[in-house]
């Protein structure tokens, strides 16, 4: 048994596949709105992130987990579709590496290894992540029939989000469909809510960081936009505009950097999201709210789950 079980190359988890059941709607917009590019970039981070947990897992010839794919569907949809490849592979590596194997492989990481590989792409190449973007395809038949965005099409497009620190607004149905420039994965609000339902729905997700976040986000931006921040627009406007709604239901909800071991100590996790990342949006220089916002709440989850583990314990021995 302890033979077959060595000789396994991958173990397939059945949360970890529904993850992945409920990304592939995000992965097929990007295709549409950016060209198969995208999926190339895809299949190149899920080549390296496996490569490199297999490598380090070669030795005790253990299994990968499926939840590295997770991992690298979750960095690869949020680049943007101009990435060089190389990039793209090496983000894959650092996530994997240092933001899962160093502490331990699976089930042991401390922070969420697609946001780890993120951050160190945005701090070390900001200008790939953030200076230029791709126009989306539209139309029938889109991105389907195009490898990618050729240079006429790359423009120093702003997001929907840096656009509305200037005080302009995308159309909403722009923003509900997700023919707008950004991150190739995290565009399309109905399909990031479709998808995210069903993990929800599957219970790869706790529902209540889902909502806890939603909760936070909309009050904390709310409280803001009331007292007339000048960064801060109006909540369902931004709730669409950035990355948010991909975070709340893909990033945030990584069970095993989140805080799992009680509801209260979920719903405080999530609410604690949701407020960081309208925090970071309206009062810092950073775009990436939600990447930094998850890596925050990682590393208070320990604790958290800690400190109410013990309030319980003291009440009953008392």
């Amino acid at each position: 048994m302890a033979e077959a079980k060595s000789a396994k190359l991958i173990q397939w988890q059945l949360p970890m596949k529904r993850v992945l059941y409920g990304l592939i709607p995000a992965v097929i917009a990007s295709i549409y709105f950016f060209g198969w590019r995208s999926l190339v970039i895809l299949a190149i981070v899920n080549v390296t992130g496996f490569l490199t947990e297999f490598i380090f897992l070669r030795r005790g010839k253990e299994p990968v987990t499926s939840a590295v794919f997770v991992s690298n569907f979750i960095l690869a949809l949020s680049l943007p579709p101009t990435i060089p490849y190389w990039m793209a592979a090496l983000g894959a590596v650092v996530g994997i590496l240092f933001g899962k194997m160093a502490f331990g492989g699976f089930g042991k990481n401390v922070f969420n290894p697609a946001m780890v590989g993120r951050a160190f792409l945005y701090i070390s190449f900001g200008g790939q992540l953030t200076a230029s973007w791709a126009n989306p395809f539209v139309g029938f038949p889109g991105g389907f029939a195009r490898y990618g965005a050729v240079a006429a099409d790359i423009i120093g497009q702003a997001t929907p989000l840096s656009q509305l620190a200037k005080g302009v607004q995308t159309p909403w149905l722009q923003l509900i469909l997700g023919n707008i420039s950004g991150s190739m994965g995290e565009t399309s609000a109905v399909l990031l809510i479709l998808g995210g339902l069903y993990i929800v729905w599957k219970k790869a997700a706790a529902w209540q960081i889902v909502v806890g976040g939603f909760c936070g986000f909309l009050v904390a931006q709310t409280v803001f936009w009331l007292t007339g921040l000048s960064l801060a627009g109006n909540p369902l406007y931004a709730l669409f505009a950035g990355s948010f709604i991909f975070g709340v239901f893909f990033v945030i909800t990584e069970p095993v950097s989140a805080s799992q071991a009680t509801n209260p100590g979920r719903w405080i996790y999530g609410i604690f999201f949701g407020i960081v990342v309208v925090v970071i949006r309206s009062f810092s220089a950073w775009p990436a709210a939600v990447m930094f916002a998850t890596l925050l709440a990682n590393m208070f989850a320990p604790l958290l789950d800690y400190l109410i583990k013990q309030r319980r314990q003291k009440r009953k021995a008392t």
